[in-house]
């Protein structure tokens, strides 16, 4: 027993050293003293401040991106180092990081009392004012730089294109800006910093993030993790079912893949390898688990409430157009794990291992009131934003139900300063956005890009413009955290499909589903080796792996580009008994897709019958008459032939 809890905690630093290479946020200084202490009440103090005037108080959208934007500057210079080898545990912030933070507050403390003011005058600001602005920005880079690296460098290729775009020939180019023009936009306007990444960050993703932290110290995450081990831990390849189970509904809240794999799989990827999964799989069964939480309903990682805003829809709408998708995508991957079980004669776990159901359901069911809550008050009408932080509310009363998970005065704190924390990084990338989205909107990019991928592809297909809309989606949201990663792509990215007149809905979610699988797609598959480093694999042949056990996920939306009948609500003319047709239909070329990937459907395949599998699955997936018909009649065809000639399985014992 003791050498099993030190493998799991070699493992757990092992994720952690993991996810500092990949996430800057787990490479923040920490305080000593009444420093630590004052950053402690200043992190709650932001909590407090977001979700007073997230709810009941009064404040112009403007002044709360300005002060979140404060917040966001102070807390980045405070918590991330300047350099990479500076020493993280110190007992006071460096001299020039003060200075910085003083800096912030006076620039966008400036904006926040002149901007009506600025305003009211058509924009015109005098050359103090365009100073502040380009302080503002050299603020904003130099966070970004340190939160994220590698979204400052795109931030800036944008912000130099303002200039350069006009020696740029054909399509792409543009008559230049000048300084004041730019700097204004950037700055004094609502499409660049002040946009709606950051607005977004005020409101959305930092409840939702608080949200998750809160969860996480109530002991929803082992509730989760023992109710998914009660309900699939003894079926065949038991270990990897828990884990897509458990890394779709924790993935769901926190919004980052790469975190959630370093969480999730300390325990996950283990007991996969032990059941006898290739350390491979494991790992690329995990990251693909948790990259799709980004898109999975009810709460999408808080991309959905960001949708919803681009849409001006209400979010109940955008979460029932993801769950079709979703859907399918955990659909897949659980028969990839199942038949990959059966394949190599697998069995679950063995029966002392698993839970009681009746006891996990008695001592921490109640955990689950804060998700219905939730839930129940959006279907009735209420804002994200209200229900969210009735959630909150609900957490800490229902933690309360029973000793063992009672949240303490302790907890709480703890949670509002791990929500805070967690914030940041996200919302540095939600402001550093807000450079692209100027950019796009000042150069009209978004349209010339559009123009120019219409005057590549023939007769305005749709099916090679989402082609190379995807390409485009998959590089924009490589290294990115899931919600930044849309907000770019869909600056780009969705104007070009509505060029081919995709619905607005559909164009959104093909965006959104491939912005978010850059996470598993090489060469910059950062949730997938992540998962290799805990598993000991190695990281190309984990990532190509990753890519073909979410390979429903980079294929169903194309399904959805031109027949919209697979995201619910999206076809008007639809009927009740055609969607539910088409989304059955969809489910079944799904495992057909799967078991011909894997190679096991009713019994072990041959290439051929695996050729067969792999062919139908497009006829299913298609909504229509004739397909269908065609598919359901060659995969029964399949079915029957495995089905007699198949041997009686011998699966190995459960030895985990």
């Amino acid at each position: 027993m003791e050498e099993k809890e030190l493998q799991t905690q070699e493992l757990e630093a092992k994720a952690q050293q993991l996810l500092e290479e990949k996430e800057a946020e787990s490479r923040t200084r920490t305080y000593t003293g009444p420093m630590d202490k004052a950053v402690t009440v200043l992190l709650c103090l932001w909590t407090v401040f977001q979700l007073y005037y997230s709810t009941i108080g009064t404040i112009s959208a403007v002044s709360l991106r300005a002060a979140h934007c404060i917040f966001l500057l102070a807390f980045t210079f405070l918590l991330y180092p300047t350099y990479r080898k500076e020493r993280r545990v110190r007992k006071l912030p460096p001299v020039w990081d003060l200075a910085l933070i003083l800096l912030s507050i006076l620039t966008f403390g400036y904006l926040i009392l002149n901007y009506t003011r600025i305003a009211q005058t058509g924009g015109r600001v005098n050359k103090l004012e365009l100073a502040i602005a380009g302080v503002a920005l050299v603020l904003v880079f130099e966070a970004a730089r340190r939160a994220s690296g590698n979204l400052a460098v795109l931030a800036a290729i944008f912000l130099a294109y303002n200039w350069f775009g006009q020696f740029i020939p054909g399509k792409l180019g543009h008559n230049g800006f000048t300084l004041k023009r730019v700097l204004s936009t950037q700055f004094w306007g609502t499409q660049g910093l002040l946009g709606t990444g950051i607005g977004v960050s005020a409101t959305y993703i930092f409840l939702f993030v608080v949200f998750g932290a809160f969860l996480k110290y109530s002991g929803f995450s082992k509730f989760i993790n023992d109710f998914s081990l009660t309900l699939v831990g003894q079926t065949p390849g038991g270990p990897a079912k828990v884990a897509v189970l458990a890394s779709a509904l924790m993935g769901m809240i926190n919004g980052s893949a790469i975190a959630n794999v370093a969480t999730t799989g300390t325990i996950t990827i283990p007991l996969m390898k032990q059941t006898g999964y290739k350390k491979e799989f494991a790992g690329a069964v995990e990251a693909v688990a948790s990259t799709g939480g980004q898109f999975c309903p009810p709460i999408m990682g808080a991309v959905g409430f960001v949708m919803a805003e681009f849409l001006n829809l209400s979010y109940t709408y955008v979460m029932l157009a993801a769950i079709v998708p979703a859907f399918l995508y955990y659909l897949g991957l659980l028969f990839a794990v199942h038949f990959e079980a059966r394949r190599l004669g697998l069995s679950g776990l063995s029966k002392e291992n698993i839970p009681d159901a009746v006891k996990v359901v008695k001592e921490q069911g109640h955990l689950i009131i804060p998700l219905v809550v939730l839930i129940a008050l959006m279907f009735m009408g209420y804002t994200p934003l209200y229900a969210a932080v009735a959630a909150i509310a609900a957490t800490i009363g229902a933690s309360w139900l029973r000793k063992d998970t009672r949240m303490t005065w302790d907890k709480i704190v703890a949670a509002s300063v791990e929500g805070a924390r967690g914030a940041v990084s996200v919302g540095v990338c939600c402001v550093i956005i807000g450079v692209i989205i100027g950019t796009v909107t000042l150069t009209s990019l978004g349209l010339n890009m559009g123009y120019l991928i219409l005057s590549v592809v023939e007769n305005t297909n749709i099916y090679l413009t989402g082609l190379l809309v995807m390409v485009m989606s998959t590089i924009l949201g490589m290294g990115v955290p899931g919600v930044a990663a849309y907000v770019i792509v869909q600056a780009v990215a969705v104007p070009v499909l509505l060029e081919v007149e995709v619905l607005p809905i559909c164009a959104h979610m093909f965006c959104l589903i491939y912005a978010c699988l850059s996470n598993i797609t090489p060469p910059v598959a950062m949730s997938s080796y992540v998962a290799a480093g805990i598993a000991g694999s190695n990281q190309t042949k984990t990532g190509l792996l990753s890519v073909r056990l979410g390979l429903v996920g980079f294929l169903i939306p194309f399904f959805f580009l031109d027949n919209p009948i697979l995201l619910i609500g999206a076809d008007a003319t639809a009927t009740l008994a055609g969607s539910l047709w088409a989304f059955f239909t969809a489910s079944v070329g799904t495992v057909a897709l799967v078991g011909g990937l894997e190679g096991w459907f009713v019994r072990r395949s041959n290439w051929l019958e695996r050729a067969v599998l792999v062919a139908v699955a497009p006829l299913m997936l298609y909504p229509g008459s004739l397909t269908d018909v065609v598919g359901f009649a060659i995969l029964a065809a399949v079915t029957l032939f495995q089905w007699f000639t198949r041997r009686p399985a011998s699966p190995q014992p459960g030895n985990a």
